[in-house]
């Protein structure tokens, strides 16, 4: 067991936090102790660190399985920079080149090697991994290894293989952002976790502003557009469901900002370009080009399939645009969760219509059948990817707070936002986050009660013995066959709702299911049963609606059709008082200085912001490497509001280490001191 300040002097040394966020230091110290964790926590709460830590610890080497080699290289680059010997081996490098990183790692030079879970087939590395002490095993992006996600690869499969065949079995850590219980059910028996530390903070993210459109799809490029143009200065990404319109809707930007910014690009564009696409079809040049002039601010939006951005640490991506609806609330979260990765405000914007659905359907339908599956386990899988779909319909559609329905969804029941605890004032009004536009916005609903209540009482008809796309037949009076046995014409309910549209009936179903009024078992045959709130449907009072968004323009002041940016609520840095829980629960919290979380900076302290980036792009430049990772943009905030001219004040900036300060702390201040001295 190593000395817990050890860790804690590591924090200081390495990334510049005095204290760790919660859950982290339960993770850290378990890691320390021997014991393997599986570690559910959000995006931008520093999972990382977590194995990071321990790394410069324990003895030999960690060995870190990272899903998408494109990633790699700024992770590494970015530990090297801090002064943490990394490296990674992938299928970009030459044979030569491989063996001598392993042999550098075996040597004892790397502290962590990253590996995509590919590599630990191949008989080279399995050499590696068998004269070589690995004394933590971290599986990144754990998740992935469930039928039952939304992310699932087969080559996730091995790790718990791999782990297995080594000579001395070393400790393993699972680590991810999105896992409902099933899924965290999944890690840790196909990876064979030994009784771990299960820890999952709050899924809440409160520096993100959530918000939910249903447009015509011929609005959409000229809406987004518009938005990019009126945020030429920062960093976003664009999410489009289909190949062909990742293109289109970059060429449609590339030629609409400028033009409505009189030519301009933002001042930072790459030969002209504001977006750059990416999706799988390009070749692997071609996504690599786009990806680095995304994350090196050469150009300030990247329009892209799926395909991008799994781990990507990019820290500045300001917003997060949905052309299409997602597959699955897991998907979008961690799509969406790429905004404001260092804590500061970020806007996530989901353009929806049901053309969309329709969409979303067909691909599911058609999605290629995995070779390692059974067709059994394959159309299992596919019946669970539906019901993930229902989940992802019900958000477009609900009326409460978007970030209470994010965090019910992942099993977090309390209030997402300070001040919400359960969700509801001391007075039974429901609490406003101020971070989401349901809770700003007026809706006009449409009254489905007659439906709802029309379904309930047919699943009691069924007996809770059929799927959902029966219940709808028999409510809309279908004489089909295979209904039978069920002999529906003898119930109350059969052809109740043949005047109401079938489309209607399935998202009143879906949005019950959510809701809670009903429940899909995700077993081999989806049942829907009853949900723990069935019985509100068969009371007198009882009223459901489904919301319609009552819209008197798509634009407003800060041009994103929707209430302004959240408030500057946010936590510092990587700190935070730890827990030692073995399973925390609740939103995340904050810590170090009441100054910084509360910090709405000053038309001088952004002015000072702007010039301290400027002189961050030219460093980064300079070094061949992405602008965050010379410092985030929470750095350079904190360092704006301290304006440190000192080793021992610049040492006091929330993400400024030892490394950092010898390395880049003599230009920042020189030119935080020209400005202080302008201002006089």
């Amino acid at each position: 067991m190593t000395d817990p300040t050890a860790a804690l002097d590591a924090l200081k040394r390495y990334f510049g936090y005095e204290s760790f966020r919660p859950g982290q230091t339960a993770v850290v110290n378990a890691l320390l102790g021997g014991r393997d964790v599986l570690a559910v926590m959000p995006t931008g709460a520093g999972k990382s660190v977590c194995y990071q830590i321990p790394a410069v610890l324990l003895p030999g080497v960690t060995v870190v399985i990272s899903p998408l080699i494109s990633l790699m290289q700024d992770q590494v680059d970015a530990l090297n920079d801090i002064g943490l010997p990394a490296a990674f081996v992938n299928g970009t490098q030459a044979p030569d080149e491989q063996s001598m990183v392993l042999a550098q790692a075996a040597a004892g030079r790397v502290k962590l090697l990253y590996v995509a879970p590919e590599r630990l087939e191949t008989q080279r590395f399995r050499n590696f991994a068998s004269s070589t002490p690995i004394s933590l095993v971290a599986v990144d992006e754990a998740h992935c290894v469930s039928q039952w996600g939304q992310d699932f690869r087969s080559s996730y499969l091995s790790i718990g293989e791999f782990i297995a065949s080594l000579p001395r079995r070393p400790i393993v850590g699972a680590f991810t952002a999105t896992a409902t219980e099933k899924v965290r059910y999944d890690v840790v028996n196909l990876l064979g976790l030994r009784s771990p530390q299960v820890t999952v903070t709050g899924f809440d993210r409160p520096n993100l502003y959530f918000d939910v459109i249903m447009m015509e799809g011929k609005r959409k490029a000229a809406w987004i557009a518009d938005y990019i143009a009126a945020h030429a200065q920062e960093s976003g990404i664009v999410y489009c469901s289909t190949r062909k319109e990742t293109e289109a809707l970059a060429d449609t930007l590339n030629r609409a900002v400028p033009a409505k910014l009189g030519g301009a690009t933002g001042g930072v564009a790459s030969a002209g370009r504001l977006a750059v696409a990416y999706h799988g079809g390009m070749s692997a040049d071609v996504r690599a080009a786009a990806q680095r002039d995304f994350v090196t601010d050469r150009v300030q939006v990247v329009v892209a399939t799926n395909a991008f951005g799994m781990g990507i640490d990019k820290s500045n991506v300001r917003y997060v645009i949905h052309h299409n609806m997602p597959e699955s609330i897991e998907a979008y979260y961690q799509e969406a969760g790429r905004a404001g990765r260092d804590g500061e405000p970020s806007r996530c914007t989901l353009l929806w219509n049901e053309s969309d659905i329709v969409t979303r359907r067909r691909l599911l339908d058609n999605d290629n059948e995995n070779e390692r599956m059974t067709p059994e386990e394959q159309e299992i899988a596919r019946r669970n990817r539906r019901r993930l779909l229902d989940g992802m319909i019900g958000y477009c559609r609900t009326t409460e707070c978007l970030h209470r329905y994010m965090t019910r969804y992942f099993g977090q029941e309390d209030g997402p936002v300070a001040g919400a605890n359960d969700g509801v004032s001391a007075s039974g009004k429901p609490v406003k986050c101020g971070a989401c536009a349901n809770c700003e916005r007026t809706f006009t609903t449409i009254d489905v009660s007659a439906v709802a209540r029309a379904i309930s009482q047919c699943v009691h008809d069924v007996d809770q013995r059929v799927g959902s796309g029966k219940i709808v037949r028999i409510l809309r009076g279908s004489q089909a066959q295979d209904l039978a046995w069920l002999n529906p014409q003898s119930m109350p309910t059969f052809g109740m709702l043949k005047d109401v549209p079938e489309a209607r009936i399935r998202d009143v179903l879906s949005q019950m299911a959510t809701d809670g009024f009903l429940y899909i078992d995700a077993g081999r045959l989806p049942i829907v049963k009853f949900g723990r709130r069935a019985a509100e449907t068969v009371a007198p009072g009882f009223r459901y609606e489904i919301k319609r968004v009552d819209r008197k323009t798509d634009r407003s002041s800060d041009g994103i059709g929707g209430a302004g940016r959240p408030v500057r609520r946010v936590a510092s840095g990587i700190g935070g008082a730890g827990t030692p829980d073995s399973t925390v629960y609740g939103a995340s919290g904050t810590s170090g200085s009441a100054d910084v979380d509360a910090y709405v900076p000053n038309d001088e302290e952004d002015a000072l912001f702007e010039r301290l980036r400027a002189l961050r792009r030219t460093i980064a430049q300079e070094i061949g490497k992405p602008p965050y990772i010379v410092f985030s943009d929470r750095t350079l905030r904190d360092m704006a509001r301290i304006r440190p001219v000192t080793d021992a004040q610049f040492l006091a900036v929330n993400g400024v280490g030892e490394r950092k300060l010898g390395q880049y702390g003599k230009r920042f201040m020189e030119e935080i001191a020209a400005f202080n001295a302008a201002k006089r």
